[in-house]
Protein backbone atom coordinates (compact mmCIF):
# COMPACT_ATOMS: atom_id res chain seq x y z
CA UNK A 1 0.00 0.00 0.00
CA UNK A 2 1.75 2.93 -0.99
CA UNK A 3 1.30 5.88 1.65
CA UNK A 4 0.58 8.64 -1.25
CA UNK A 5 -2.58 10.36 -2.50
CA UNK A 6 -4.29 9.08 -5.52
CA UNK A 7 -6.09 11.81 -7.20
CA UNK A 8 -2.87 14.30 -7.14
CA UNK A 9 -0.23 12.05 -7.87
CA UNK A 10 -0.20 7.69 -2.84
CA UNK A 11 -7.11 -19.96 6.16
CA UNK A 12 -6.53 -22.22 5.66
CA UNK A 13 -5.71 -24.59 2.76
CA UNK A 14 -7.79 -24.66 -0.48
CA UNK A 15 -10.30 -27.27 -0.54
CA UNK A 16 -10.44 -29.35 -3.94
CA UNK A 17 -12.58 -31.77 -5.15
CA UNK A 18 -11.04 -35.53 -6.00
CA UNK A 19 -11.74 -34.77 -9.59
CA UNK A 20 -9.51 -32.34 -9.24
CA UNK A 21 -6.94 -34.12 -7.67
CA UNK A 22 -6.86 -36.75 -10.03
CA UNK A 23 -7.19 -34.45 -12.97
CA UNK A 24 -3.70 -32.85 -11.47
CA UNK A 25 -2.08 -36.57 -11.49
CA UNK A 26 -3.42 -37.62 -15.05
CA UNK A 27 -2.19 -33.76 -16.07
CA UNK A 28 1.01 -35.11 -14.61
CA UNK A 29 1.36 -37.95 -16.08
CA UNK A 30 1.03 -36.84 -19.42
CA UNK A 31 2.97 -33.52 -19.50
CA UNK A 32 5.96 -35.39 -21.70
CA UNK A 33 3.62 -36.24 -24.27
CA UNK A 34 2.17 -32.75 -24.73
CA UNK A 35 4.85 -30.51 -25.36
CA UNK A 36 2.10 -26.95 -24.93
CA UNK A 37 1.44 -28.55 -21.04
CA UNK A 38 2.54 -26.42 -18.58
CA UNK A 39 5.80 -27.15 -16.74
CA UNK A 40 4.71 -29.11 -13.28
CA UNK A 41 4.67 -26.71 -9.66
CA UNK A 42 8.18 -25.87 -8.24
CA UNK A 43 8.61 -26.06 -4.64
CA UNK A 44 11.90 -24.13 -4.70
CA UNK A 45 12.55 -20.41 -5.07
CA UNK A 46 14.20 -18.98 -8.22
CA UNK A 47 17.92 -18.74 -7.53
CA UNK A 48 17.81 -15.20 -7.96
CA UNK A 49 14.72 -14.63 -5.63
CA UNK A 50 16.35 -16.71 -2.66
CA UNK A 51 19.58 -14.41 -2.87
CA UNK A 52 17.52 -11.73 -2.62
CA UNK A 53 15.54 -13.08 0.29
CA UNK A 54 18.16 -13.69 1.92
CA UNK A 55 19.91 -10.31 1.40
CA UNK A 56 17.25 -8.69 3.29
CA UNK A 57 17.06 -11.54 5.96
CA UNK A 58 13.61 -12.90 4.91
CA UNK A 59 13.55 -16.36 5.83
CA UNK A 60 11.32 -18.82 2.56
CA UNK A 61 9.01 -19.08 5.40
CA UNK A 62 8.04 -15.65 5.59
CA UNK A 63 6.95 -15.70 1.69
CA UNK A 64 4.41 -17.20 -0.17
CA UNK A 65 3.93 -17.99 -3.90
CA UNK A 66 1.74 -18.50 -6.64
CA UNK A 67 2.86 -18.30 -10.37
CA UNK A 68 0.21 -20.22 -12.95
CA UNK A 69 -0.53 -20.04 -15.89
CA UNK A 70 -3.75 -18.70 -16.87
CA UNK A 71 -6.89 -20.73 -18.45
CA UNK A 72 -7.40 -20.33 -21.72
CA UNK A 73 -11.42 -20.76 -21.20
CA UNK A 74 -13.56 -20.96 -18.07
CA UNK A 75 -13.84 -24.26 -18.32
CA UNK A 76 -11.06 -25.81 -19.29
CA UNK A 77 -9.17 -27.79 -15.86
CA UNK A 78 -6.72 -25.12 -14.29
CA UNK A 79 -3.28 -25.05 -15.58
CA UNK A 80 -0.54 -26.65 -13.17
CA UNK A 81 1.22 -24.03 -11.38
CA UNK A 82 4.90 -23.03 -12.85
CA UNK A 83 5.62 -22.17 -9.05
CA UNK A 84 4.04 -22.76 -5.74
CA UNK A 85 5.18 -22.31 -2.19
CA UNK A 86 3.20 -21.81 0.39
CA UNK A 87 0.46 -20.67 -1.55
CA UNK A 88 -1.91 -22.05 0.98
CA UNK A 89 -1.01 -20.35 3.41
CA UNK A 90 -2.77 -17.67 5.54
CA UNK A 91 -1.46 -14.10 5.02
CA UNK A 92 -1.77 -10.70 5.13
CA UNK A 93 -1.65 -9.46 1.91
CA UNK A 94 -2.04 -5.64 2.62
CA UNK A 95 -3.12 -3.75 -0.08
CA UNK A 96 -3.39 -6.55 -2.44
CA UNK A 97 -7.07 -6.92 -0.43
CA UNK A 98 -8.51 -3.99 -2.60
CA UNK A 99 -8.47 -6.41 -5.57
CA UNK A 100 -11.12 -8.63 -3.49
CA UNK A 101 -13.39 -5.51 -2.68
CA UNK A 102 -13.05 -4.23 -6.44
CA UNK A 103 -13.34 -7.75 -8.28
CA UNK A 104 -16.80 -8.20 -5.96
CA UNK A 105 -18.24 -4.68 -6.40
CA UNK A 106 -17.74 -5.08 -10.50
CA UNK A 107 -19.52 -8.09 -10.96
CA UNK A 108 -22.31 -6.78 -8.31
CA UNK A 109 -23.14 -3.44 -8.90
CA UNK A 110 -21.61 -3.70 -12.87
CA UNK A 111 -18.56 -1.24 -13.94
CA UNK A 112 -21.06 1.48 -15.27
CA UNK A 113 -22.48 2.16 -11.85
CA UNK A 114 -22.89 5.56 -10.36
CA UNK A 115 -23.50 7.31 -6.91
CA UNK A 116 -26.16 9.49 -7.01
CA UNK A 117 -24.94 12.73 -5.07
CA UNK A 118 -28.76 15.02 -5.06
CA UNK A 119 -29.52 17.93 -4.15
CA UNK A 120 -33.34 19.02 -2.08
CA UNK A 121 -34.86 21.76 -1.00
CA UNK A 122 -37.65 22.56 1.42
CA UNK A 123 -39.10 26.03 0.37
CA UNK A 124 -40.20 28.06 -2.44
CA UNK A 125 -37.29 29.96 -4.79
CA UNK A 126 -38.27 33.23 -6.15
CA UNK A 127 -35.31 35.23 -7.95
CA UNK A 128 -32.88 32.94 -7.55
CA UNK A 129 -33.58 33.44 -3.74
CA UNK A 130 -34.30 29.85 -1.82
CA UNK A 131 -36.50 30.87 1.02
CA UNK A 132 -35.94 27.48 3.51
CA UNK A 133 -32.69 25.07 3.41
CA UNK A 134 -30.56 23.04 0.75
CA UNK A 135 -30.00 19.96 1.32
CA UNK A 136 -26.96 17.57 -0.35
CA UNK A 137 -27.30 14.24 0.31
CA UNK A 138 -24.64 12.39 0.03
CA UNK A 139 -24.25 8.82 -1.84
CA UNK A 140 -20.63 7.66 -0.61
CA UNK A 141 -19.50 8.60 -3.53
CA UNK A 142 -15.75 7.79 -3.37
CA UNK A 143 -14.75 10.81 -5.55
CA UNK A 144 -16.38 13.68 -4.88
CA UNK A 145 -13.38 16.14 -5.03
CA UNK A 146 -13.09 19.75 -5.69
CA UNK A 147 -13.45 20.04 -9.37
CA UNK A 148 -16.81 18.09 -9.06
CA UNK A 149 -18.34 20.03 -6.16
CA UNK A 150 -17.94 23.14 -8.33
CA UNK A 151 -19.34 21.65 -10.87
CA UNK A 152 -22.32 20.73 -8.51
CA UNK A 153 -22.79 24.14 -7.00
CA UNK A 154 -22.46 25.88 -10.50
CA UNK A 155 -25.29 23.74 -11.26
CA UNK A 156 -27.39 24.51 -8.59
CA UNK A 157 -27.22 28.51 -8.99
CA UNK A 158 -27.28 28.26 -12.74
CA UNK A 159 -31.02 25.89 -12.23
CA UNK A 160 -31.71 29.37 -9.86
CA UNK A 161 -30.28 28.99 -6.25
CA UNK A 162 -27.84 31.81 -5.68
CA UNK A 163 -29.43 33.05 -2.35
CA UNK A 164 -30.27 30.85 0.39
CA UNK A 165 -32.30 32.02 3.36
CA UNK A 166 -31.88 29.34 5.65
CA UNK A 167 -28.89 26.58 6.09
CA UNK A 168 -26.74 24.68 3.96
CA UNK A 169 -27.43 21.39 5.15
CA UNK A 170 -24.63 18.34 4.54
CA UNK A 171 -26.37 14.43 4.75
CA UNK A 172 -24.15 11.46 5.12
CA UNK A 173 -26.48 9.18 6.39
CA UNK A 174 -26.38 7.17 3.80
CA UNK A 175 -23.51 5.25 6.19
CA UNK A 176 -24.05 4.53 9.48
CA UNK A 177 -20.62 4.24 10.96
CA UNK A 178 -18.92 4.84 14.34
CA UNK A 179 -16.45 7.46 15.49
CA UNK A 180 -13.07 7.00 14.64
CA UNK A 181 -9.80 8.11 15.50
CA UNK A 182 -8.01 8.51 12.46
CA UNK A 183 -4.73 7.78 14.98
CA UNK A 184 -5.73 4.52 16.02
CA UNK A 185 -3.81 2.43 12.17
CA UNK A 186 -0.77 4.24 13.23
CA UNK A 187 -0.55 7.03 15.24
CA UNK A 188 -0.13 8.77 12.01
CA UNK A 189 -3.84 11.00 11.69
CA UNK A 190 -2.39 13.65 9.22
CA UNK A 191 -1.62 10.68 6.78
CA UNK A 192 -4.27 11.00 3.39
CA UNK A 193 -4.31 7.04 4.04
CA UNK A 194 -5.78 7.24 7.30
CA UNK A 195 -8.81 9.54 6.58
CA UNK A 196 -12.23 8.12 7.26
CA UNK A 197 -14.82 6.72 5.03
CA UNK A 198 -17.86 9.50 4.95
CA UNK A 199 -21.17 9.35 3.53
CA UNK A 200 -20.70 12.61 1.96
CA UNK A 201 -16.92 12.41 1.57
CA UNK A 202 -15.40 15.30 -0.05
CA UNK A 203 -11.76 16.05 -1.62
CA UNK A 204 -10.89 12.91 0.58
CA UNK A 205 -11.15 15.14 3.83
CA UNK A 206 -7.60 16.46 2.85
CA UNK A 207 -5.39 19.65 1.79
CA UNK A 208 -2.91 19.77 -0.97
CA UNK A 209 -0.05 22.26 -0.18
CA UNK A 210 1.82 22.98 -3.58
CA UNK A 211 5.58 24.22 -3.03
CA UNK A 212 6.96 26.72 -6.01
CA UNK A 213 10.33 28.48 -5.38
CA UNK A 214 11.10 31.91 -7.04
CA UNK A 215 14.67 31.90 -6.81
CA UNK A 216 14.45 35.84 -7.19
CA UNK A 217 12.54 36.41 -4.08
CA UNK A 218 14.80 34.38 -2.15
CA UNK A 219 11.15 31.98 -1.18
CA UNK A 220 8.90 28.96 -1.76
CA UNK A 221 5.23 30.54 -2.75
CA UNK A 222 2.84 28.67 -0.77
CA UNK A 223 -0.38 27.92 -2.16
CA UNK A 224 -3.41 24.75 -0.81
CA UNK A 225 -6.98 23.47 -2.18
CA UNK A 226 -9.48 23.01 -2.12
CA UNK A 227 -10.43 26.15 -0.24
CA UNK A 228 -12.12 25.99 3.86
CA UNK A 229 -13.82 28.90 5.67
CA UNK A 230 -11.63 31.13 7.36
CA UNK A 231 -8.82 28.63 6.80
CA UNK A 232 -5.05 30.72 6.62
CA UNK A 233 -1.56 29.46 6.22
CA UNK A 234 1.63 30.57 6.01
CA UNK A 235 2.14 31.60 2.17
CA UNK A 236 6.03 31.95 1.95
CA UNK A 237 9.15 30.43 3.61
CA UNK A 238 12.68 31.06 2.99
CA UNK A 239 14.48 28.93 0.70
CA UNK A 240 17.73 27.22 1.81
CA UNK A 241 20.67 25.55 -0.09
CA UNK A 242 20.38 22.33 1.46
CA UNK A 243 20.23 19.20 -0.65
CA UNK A 244 16.35 17.90 -1.28
CA UNK A 245 16.35 15.36 1.33
CA UNK A 246 13.70 14.96 3.62
CA UNK A 247 12.14 18.65 2.57
CA UNK A 248 9.00 18.07 4.80
CA UNK A 249 10.66 18.38 7.97
CA UNK A 250 12.75 21.32 7.20
CA UNK A 251 9.25 23.32 6.62
CA UNK A 252 8.74 22.26 10.84
CA UNK A 253 5.33 22.39 9.52
CA UNK A 254 2.61 22.91 12.62
CA UNK A 255 -0.75 21.27 11.60
CA UNK A 256 -2.13 21.86 15.08
CA UNK A 257 -4.35 24.96 14.11
CA UNK A 258 -7.48 23.96 12.18
CA UNK A 259 -7.83 27.99 11.54
CA UNK A 260 -4.07 28.29 10.71
CA UNK A 261 -1.18 26.32 9.09
CA UNK A 262 2.18 27.34 10.08
CA UNK A 263 5.37 26.53 8.06
CA UNK A 264 8.22 27.70 10.45
CA UNK A 265 11.14 26.44 8.68
CA UNK A 266 12.97 26.44 4.97
CA UNK A 267 12.23 25.04 1.87
CA UNK A 268 15.30 23.41 -0.57
CA UNK A 269 15.63 25.43 -4.10
CA UNK A 270 16.61 21.90 -5.24
CA UNK A 271 14.00 20.17 -4.81
CA UNK A 272 12.08 22.32 -7.12
CA UNK A 273 8.07 22.35 -7.10
CA UNK A 274 6.38 19.60 -4.56
CA UNK A 275 2.95 18.91 -3.87
CA UNK A 276 2.16 17.56 0.16
CA UNK A 277 -1.17 16.06 0.57
CA UNK A 278 -2.26 16.46 4.33
CA UNK A 279 -5.45 14.75 5.99
CA UNK A 280 -7.39 17.90 7.87
CA UNK A 281 -6.62 18.01 11.51
CA UNK A 282 -10.23 19.10 12.16
CA UNK A 283 -12.31 15.91 10.21
CA UNK A 284 -15.68 16.97 10.95
CA UNK A 285 -15.36 20.39 9.72
CA UNK A 286 -13.83 19.74 6.60
CA UNK A 287 -16.47 19.41 4.98
CA UNK A 288 -19.25 22.14 5.85
CA UNK A 289 -15.96 24.07 5.28
CA UNK A 290 -15.30 23.61 2.28
CA UNK A 291 -19.07 23.99 0.99
CA UNK A 292 -19.07 27.25 2.36
CA UNK A 293 -15.91 28.48 0.87
CA UNK A 294 -16.82 27.23 -2.43
CA UNK A 295 -20.41 28.48 -2.57
CA UNK A 296 -19.28 31.63 -1.65
CA UNK A 297 -16.82 31.79 -3.96
CA UNK A 298 -18.80 31.40 -6.79
CA UNK A 299 -21.03 33.93 -5.97
CA UNK A 300 -23.46 32.90 -4.20
CA UNK A 301 -24.96 34.23 -0.61
CA UNK A 302 -26.26 32.52 2.16
CA UNK A 303 -27.71 33.92 5.28
CA UNK A 304 -27.24 30.61 7.27
CA UNK A 305 -24.81 28.01 7.82
CA UNK A 306 -23.28 25.13 6.50
CA UNK A 307 -24.03 22.21 9.02
CA UNK A 308 -24.44 18.31 9.09
CA UNK A 309 -28.15 17.09 9.01
CA UNK A 310 -30.47 14.77 7.69
CA UNK A 311 -32.83 15.53 4.69
CA UNK A 312 -36.62 15.52 5.97
CA UNK A 313 -38.89 13.68 3.75
CA UNK A 314 -40.87 17.11 3.05
CA UNK A 315 -37.93 18.23 0.90
CA UNK A 316 -37.89 17.90 -2.96
CA UNK A 317 -35.01 17.11 -5.59
CA UNK A 318 -33.77 19.66 -7.08
CA UNK A 319 -30.76 18.25 -8.94
CA UNK A 320 -29.25 14.75 -9.01
CA UNK A 321 -25.31 14.90 -10.55
CA UNK A 322 -23.95 11.53 -11.20
CA UNK A 323 -20.96 10.17 -9.67
CA UNK A 324 -17.90 9.15 -12.16
CA UNK A 325 -18.37 5.43 -13.42
CA UNK A 326 -17.51 2.76 -10.79
CA UNK A 327 -14.84 1.38 -13.70
CA UNK A 328 -12.77 4.48 -13.44
CA UNK A 329 -13.33 4.64 -9.40
CA UNK A 330 -11.62 1.05 -9.37
CA UNK A 331 -9.19 2.40 -11.24
CA UNK A 332 -7.78 4.79 -9.10
CA UNK A 333 -8.35 2.35 -6.13
CA UNK A 334 -6.21 -0.39 -7.70
CA UNK A 335 -3.43 1.42 -9.73
CA UNK A 336 -2.57 3.84 -7.00
CA UNK A 337 -3.67 2.34 -3.88
CA UNK A 338 -6.33 4.31 -2.36
CA UNK A 339 -7.62 3.25 0.98
CA UNK A 340 -10.48 6.00 1.69
CA UNK A 341 -11.47 5.06 -1.67
CA UNK A 342 -11.71 1.47 -1.81
CA UNK A 343 -13.60 1.61 1.93
CA UNK A 344 -16.04 3.82 0.11
CA UNK A 345 -16.65 1.54 -2.27
CA UNK A 346 -16.87 -1.34 0.25
CA UNK A 347 -19.44 0.37 2.15
CA UNK A 348 -21.68 1.06 -0.97
CA UNK A 349 -22.03 -2.33 -1.35
CA UNK A 350 -24.40 -2.33 1.82
CA UNK A 351 -25.23 0.84 1.04
CA UNK A 352 -28.11 0.36 -1.92
CA UNK A 353 -31.00 -0.56 0.42
CA UNK A 354 -30.23 0.54 3.60
CA UNK A 355 -27.58 2.33 5.52
CA UNK A 356 -23.85 0.89 4.26
CA UNK A 357 -22.18 -0.72 7.36
CA UNK A 358 -19.07 -2.58 7.08
CA UNK A 359 -20.13 -6.12 9.01
CA UNK A 360 -23.20 -5.52 6.31
CA UNK A 361 -20.64 -5.10 3.92
CA UNK A 362 -18.63 -8.28 4.73
CA UNK A 363 -21.29 -10.57 4.92
CA UNK A 364 -22.40 -9.31 1.33
CA UNK A 365 -18.70 -9.60 0.03
CA UNK A 366 -18.52 -13.30 1.70
CA UNK A 367 -21.83 -14.74 0.36
CA UNK A 368 -20.47 -13.30 -3.21
CA UNK A 369 -17.03 -15.13 -2.51
CA UNK A 370 -19.27 -18.47 -1.97
CA UNK A 371 -20.98 -18.54 -4.97
CA UNK A 372 -18.04 -17.25 -6.66
CA UNK A 373 -15.16 -19.03 -5.89
CA UNK A 374 -16.76 -21.94 -3.46
CA UNK A 375 -13.81 -24.20 -3.56
CA UNK A 376 -11.44 -21.56 -1.98
CA UNK A 377 -10.35 -20.28 1.66
CA UNK A 378 -12.87 -17.93 2.49
CA UNK A 379 -10.94 -14.41 2.85
CA UNK A 380 -11.22 -12.50 6.35
CA UNK A 381 -12.26 -8.98 5.90
CA UNK A 382 -12.34 -5.99 8.06
CA UNK A 383 -12.82 -2.98 5.93
CA UNK A 384 -11.79 -4.08 2.06
CA UNK A 385 -8.69 -2.04 1.95
CA UNK A 386 -6.06 -4.09 3.08
CA UNK A 387 -4.96 -1.02 5.88
CA UNK A 388 -5.66 -3.85 8.63
CA UNK A 389 -3.82 -5.70 10.66
CA UNK A 390 -6.68 -8.42 10.88
CA UNK A 391 -7.71 -8.91 6.86
CA UNK A 392 -6.02 -12.19 5.30
CA UNK A 393 -6.50 -14.15 2.45
CA UNK A 394 -3.66 -16.80 0.58
CA UNK A 395 -1.85 -16.68 -2.47
CA UNK A 396 -4.21 -20.28 -4.20
CA UNK A 397 -7.19 -18.33 -3.53
CA UNK A 398 -6.10 -14.63 -4.73
CA UNK A 399 -4.95 -16.50 -8.07
CA UNK A 400 -7.98 -18.18 -8.47
CA UNK A 401 -10.07 -14.41 -8.00
CA UNK A 402 -7.67 -13.21 -10.95
CA UNK A 403 -8.35 -16.28 -12.97
CA UNK A 404 -12.44 -15.66 -12.73
CA UNK A 405 -11.79 -12.01 -13.39
CA UNK A 406 -10.28 -12.72 -16.48
CA UNK A 407 -13.32 -14.51 -17.86
CA UNK A 408 -16.08 -12.49 -16.32
CA UNK A 409 -18.08 -9.58 -17.76
CA UNK A 410 -16.11 -7.30 -15.71
CA UNK A 411 -13.26 -8.57 -17.15
CA UNK A 412 -12.01 -5.50 -19.47
CA UNK A 413 -12.51 -2.72 -16.16
CA UNK A 414 -10.10 -4.92 -14.02
CA UNK A 415 -7.36 -5.43 -15.82
CA UNK A 416 -7.62 -1.90 -16.97
CA UNK A 417 -7.33 -1.09 -13.22
CA UNK A 418 -4.17 -2.61 -12.51
CA UNK A 419 -0.67 -0.59 -12.75
CA UNK A 420 1.99 -1.54 -15.55
CA UNK A 421 4.79 -2.23 -13.89
CA UNK A 422 7.52 0.36 -14.38
CA UNK A 423 5.18 2.66 -16.16
CA UNK A 424 2.16 3.86 -13.66
CA UNK A 425 0.56 3.89 -10.77
CA UNK A 426 2.20 1.97 -7.62
CA UNK A 427 4.29 0.07 -9.75
CA UNK A 428 5.80 2.52 -11.78
CA UNK A 429 9.33 3.29 -9.88
CA UNK A 430 10.28 -0.45 -11.18
CA UNK A 431 12.05 1.55 -13.91
CA UNK A 432 13.60 3.98 -11.39
CA UNK A 433 15.07 0.61 -9.63
CA UNK A 434 15.89 -1.40 -12.96
CA UNK A 435 16.19 1.08 -15.47
CA UNK A 436 16.13 -2.35 -18.23
CA UNK A 437 14.21 -4.81 -16.42
CA UNK A 438 12.69 -6.91 -19.04
CA UNK A 439 9.33 -6.70 -16.42
CA UNK A 440 8.72 -2.95 -17.49
CA UNK A 441 5.31 -3.07 -19.50
CA UNK A 442 4.54 -6.80 -19.23
CA UNK A 443 2.47 -6.91 -15.94
CA UNK A 444 -0.42 -5.22 -14.83
CA UNK A 445 -0.53 -5.16 -11.22
CA UNK A 446 -1.76 -4.53 -7.56
CA UNK A 447 0.60 -3.70 -4.79
CA UNK A 448 0.69 -3.83 -1.32
CA UNK A 449 2.76 -2.66 1.94
CA UNK A 450 2.08 -2.21 5.65
CA UNK A 451 4.61 -2.48 8.29
CA UNK A 452 5.74 -6.32 8.18
CA UNK A 453 4.37 -6.63 4.96
CA UNK A 454 4.85 -6.41 1.17
CA UNK A 455 2.74 -8.11 -1.52
CA UNK A 456 2.08 -8.17 -5.76
CA UNK A 457 -0.65 -9.70 -8.27
CA UNK A 458 -1.61 -9.36 -11.11
CA UNK A 459 -1.13 -10.70 -14.24
CA UNK A 460 2.43 -11.11 -16.61
CA UNK A 461 2.79 -11.59 -19.94
CA UNK A 462 6.26 -13.84 -20.60
CA UNK A 463 8.30 -13.70 -23.28
CA UNK A 464 6.96 -17.16 -24.91
CA UNK A 465 4.05 -15.29 -24.97
CA UNK A 466 2.20 -17.09 -22.26
CA UNK A 467 0.02 -15.26 -19.51
CA UNK A 468 0.50 -15.99 -16.26
CA UNK A 469 -1.37 -14.93 -12.45
CA UNK A 470 1.25 -14.24 -10.05
CA UNK A 471 0.91 -13.22 -6.26
CA UNK A 472 3.17 -13.00 -3.81
CA UNK A 473 3.09 -12.06 -0.23
CA UNK A 474 5.73 -11.46 2.83
CA UNK A 475 4.90 -11.71 6.03
CA UNK A 476 7.51 -10.59 8.19
CA UNK A 477 9.58 -7.71 10.22
CA UNK A 478 12.17 -7.21 7.25
CA UNK A 479 9.43 -6.82 4.67
CA UNK A 480 10.11 -3.31 3.82
CA UNK A 481 13.47 -4.58 2.16
CA UNK A 482 11.58 -7.12 -0.19
CA UNK A 483 11.42 -5.36 -3.22
CA UNK A 484 14.41 -6.54 -4.90
CA UNK A 485 13.18 -10.60 -4.16
CA UNK A 486 9.48 -9.20 -5.39
CA UNK A 487 11.61 -7.52 -8.30
CA UNK A 488 13.09 -10.71 -8.90
CA UNK A 489 10.82 -13.24 -8.74
CA UNK A 490 8.59 -10.68 -11.40
CA UNK A 491 11.47 -10.58 -13.83
CA UNK A 492 11.81 -14.77 -13.60
CA UNK A 493 7.70 -14.97 -14.36
CA UNK A 494 8.69 -12.72 -17.57
CA UNK A 495 11.89 -14.53 -18.43
CA UNK A 496 9.78 -18.31 -19.22
CA UNK A 497 11.13 -18.82 -22.90
CA UNK A 498 14.97 -19.87 -20.75
CA UNK A 499 15.53 -22.69 -18.48
CA UNK A 500 15.02 -21.32 -14.96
Amino acid sequence: MRKTFSFWVDLSTSGRSMGCVLACVCLCLTAAAKPNSPPAAKDSLPPSVSVALKQANIPREAISILVRPVQATPDAPLPMARLSHRASAEMNPASVMKLITTSAALSMLGPDFTWRNRVFIDGPVKDSVLQGNLYLKGSGDPKLVVERLQALIEAIQQKGVREIRGDIILDGSVFDLPARNPASFDDEPLRPYNVAPQGLLLNFNALLFKFTPNPARGEVQIDSEPPLRNLQWSTTVPLSQAPCQDWRTQLKADFSNPDFVRFNGTYPVACGEQKWPVAYVQPQSFAPRMVHALWQQAGGKLVGQVRDGITPARASLWLEAPSLPLSDIVADINKFSNNVMAQQLFLSLSSQQRPGQFESSRAMVLQWWRQNLKDHALPVLENGSGLSREERSNAQALGALLQSGLHSSYASALQNSLAIAGVDGTVARLKDRLPQSVAIGRAQLKSGSLRDVASLAGYVEGLSGQRYVLVVIVNHPNANAARPALDKLLEWVVKDDKKS
